[in-house]
């Protein structure tokens, strides 16, 4: 199944690790959307804005790795899933449920972030714009 990783999941190694069969297909966008940060964790989070993006990681994922993922997610009760549609095909991402105020990640959970936007190339730009909200 196709997935679209925006946060701490677009770290290469670290979905690896947690993710054995993913592979990394490339750098999308989901349109409509926006990035933000939230709830006691302080992670990451989309929501819908119209005119805006989310720069993100397609992968492609097993059924034993979107369970684990789901487990990280804390899946039915942090994160729900939503689907939308990639040149015809489902791709499956998370967001989270209670949509709380913004508050600023920590710095281990950034660096994580700003490494994946390494590993797939993402521009920068979209997470600093994140952060200045």
């Amino acid at each position: 199944m196709l997935y679209f990783a925006y946060g701490s999941n677009l770290h290469h190694f670290q979905m690896k690790r947690r993710c054995k069969d993913s592979v990394f297909l490339k750098k999308i966008n989901l349109k409509n959307f926006k990035l933000t940060f939230r709830s006691k964790y302080r992670a990451a989070d989309i929501e819908p804005k119209k005119n805006s993006i989310v720069p993100g990681g397609l992968f492609e994922i097993s059924k034993s790795d979107e369970k684990k993922l789901d487990i990280y997610e804390d899946f039915p009760i942090l994160y729900k899933k939503y689907y939308f549609l990639y040149y015809g095909k489902e791709v499956m991402t998370y967001t989270m449920i209670k949509k709380t105020s913004f508050r600023f990640p920590t710095d281990r959970y950034l660096n994580i972030v700003k490494r994946g936007y390494k590993d797939c190339k993402l521009d920068l730009n979209f997470l600093r714009k994140a952060l200045s909200n």
